[in-house]
């Protein structure tokens, strides 16, 4: 009998950790349960230990995902050890992980940014890297960087809302929550 391979590691990273990463974090989490690939978070500037902060959590739950026993951690080079693919909110965030991890670059991308790339990615050669998730998770981030060219520049920051109204949690949610959904799409689509 063979052992499995480890599942693949995707991370989600904001500033504090308690908003827009979780809210990603959690959503991919949903989407891709029961498959190869673990989803975690940190923030560069972490409230180390705090839960989601309560507007995004209705707008989790809202989506069919769970914001329960999440707790904030930060963003260490130990943290993004053996990540496969690490998803930043802000151009700000990817620069901070590449800071870590030098090695991370070619790993780490916008959410936004993947969003778009992910466009222009052949979903047969997506499908082609692996039959599972995982497999797909370590095989997109060349395949993504292979397409950088088509896909052109665009706004890759979520806004920030905390401390700010409801509308600006809901605006948040609104951007990340398609991208996340596109990402699971194309991790799935060959395993239906």
């Amino acid at each position: 009998m063979t052992t499995p391979p480890d599942p693949a590691r995707v991370l989600t990273v904001c500033t504090g950790n308690i908003c827009r990463s979780p809210a990603v974090e959690r959503l991919l989490r949903h989407r891709l349960a029961g498959t190869d690939v673990v989803v975690g978070s940190a923030g560069t500037r972490a409230v180390v230990g705090a839960p989601v902060s309560s507007p995004m959590v209705p707008l989790i739950a809202g989506a069919g995902a769970d914001a329960d026993g999440f707790a904030a951690r930060q963003l260490t080079p130990a943290v993004l050890r053996d990540v496969d693919l690490v998803l930043t909110l802000t151009g700000t965030h990817r620069s901070a992980v590449v800071e870590h991890a030098p090695a991370m670059v070619r790993r780490t991308f916008t959410l936004l940014e993947l969003q778009r790339l992910l466009r222009h990615v052949d979903p047969a050669a997506l499908a082609a890297a692996g039959a599972t998730p995982g497999e797909r998770v370590r095989a997109l981030p060349a395949l993504a960087a292979g397409v950088r060219h088509l896909a052109g520049a665009g706004d890759d920051d979520v806004v920030d809302p905390i401390g700010q109204s409801d509308a600006v949690y809901r605006a948040s949610f609104d951007a990340l929550a398609p991208a996340v959904d596109a990402l699971a799409d194309a991790l799935t689509a060959a395993s239906r």
